[in-house]
């Protein structure tokens, strides 16, 4: 990525005013996916101001459930010291998947021949003043 893309689009990751708003802030963490979690400061109500900086494009929903819990103040400490270790039958976090080759698409869908199935005996037709 060129200089000027970083310098004008948010989109494609953060921007060089987000690097220079970080200085002084404390990075606390990074998730399976590169993302990187940083605090510092008081917002207008006390609380401590939490970011992320995501590695790739800026989708929220890469944010796994555990960082988002301490995005939101859910949790006081990073999710490795405050929640319990993951159990065996979890499955890992997906991001929004909405526009994408991998997006779900159901019978009927456009893009998969726009063919429904045919109704059942148990629909009836409106029809007025019936």
């Amino acid at each position: 990525m060129g200089i000027f893309a970083n310098i004008f689009t948010w989109w494609n990751g953060s921007t060089f005013g987000t690097w220079v708003g970080l200085r002084g802030k404390e990075q606390v963490g990074e998730d399976s996916l590169g993302n990187r979690y940083f605090q510092g400061g008081k917002d207008m109500h006390g609380m401590t101001r939490r970011w992320v900086i995501y590695k790739g494009a800026n989708d929220s929903s890469r944010v796994p459930p555990e960082w988002f819990s301490w995005l939101h103040h859910q949790i006081d400490d990073v999710p490795d010291r405050a929640l319990p270790p993951i159990r065996q039958w979890e499955m890992p976090a997906i991001p929004n998947l909405t526009g994408t080759a991998q997006a779900y698409r159901p019978a009927g869908a456009l893009e998969v021949g726009g063919k429904r199935i045919g109704a059942t005996g148990d629909y009836e037709a409106w029809t007025p003043g019936a």
